[in-house]
């Protein structure tokens, strides 16, 4: 079963991954939890770069595609295939809420290149960890009291004069980006409803918590037959 994570910066997503990870190697799973951009070296390498050097949008978008490609054929397409849950933090959907609603990308000749990229690959099952932009952005940075203004940097500043690396240029853009991803997730959700659930991040982990077993619990159960 492959599962993915998605949503507005500060959901808790790497937090979740790890205790729905957790509970199902317990029950006996092999799982492979892994994120984008990332999970092979070279996605890794890419991953670097396009969160911290300034760049264009289809620049942007099609270095995540390439990593994303890597990162589908290397890690994710063999785990299903011996039978692994695998659990990602970010999948197509990211490309579609950050450069798609959120830089202003053609949506349908993004989900082309997607579909490309990923080799096909459709996960079973999302995982929306929904809040608003403003409270997820305190959740990361609590010290700044208007995140995504304060933290704001222009797409234009050189690499060398970014953000520290504990602050990407995602997370740095203003609060209006922040606000069109967070449309662009919902959006996706009503697009796709029997994939992609939402669950109210604003809440505690451990409500969050519930919530997402008790889904995956559901999901399995259907499988199952």
């Amino acid at each position: 079963m492959f599962i993915t994570f998605e949503g507005p910066e500060g959901g808790g997503k790497s937090t979740q991954i790890a205790l729905l990870a957790e509970v199902l190697r317990g029950l006996g799973c092999e799982v492979v939890s892994t994120r984008e951009p990332g999970g092979v070296p070279v996605a890794e390498e890419i991953r670097g770069l396009v969160l911290h050097a300034a760049l264009c949008a289809e620049t942007e978008a099609l270095l995540f595609l390439a990593a994303r490609a890597e990162h589908a054929r290397v890690v994710i397409r063999p785990a299903l295939e011996r039978g692994a849950m695998v659990l990602c933090d970010r999948f197509t959907d990211s490309t579609l809420a950050y450069q798609g609603y959120g830089l202003g990308l053609d949506l349908e000749r993004l989900r082309t290149l997607c579909d490309f990229a990923s080799t096909g690959l459709q996960p079973d099952l999302t995982l929306l960890l929904d809040l608003p932009p403003e409270q997820g952005l305190r959740r990361r940075f609590p010290g700044d009291s208007q995140p995504g203004e304060q933290l704001h940097l222009e797409i234009d500043v050189p690499a060398a004069q970014a953000a520290p690396q504990s602050i990407n240029k995602m997370e740095n853009r203003e609060l209006e980006f922040h606000r069109r991803v967070r449309q662009g997730f919902l959006e996706e959700a009503e697009r796709a409803p029997e994939r992609i659930y939402r669950v109210d991040a604003a809440r505690t982990p451990k409500q969050v918590q519930q919530e997402i077993l008790r889904e995956v619990r559901r999901r399995l159960k259907q499988r199952s037959g």
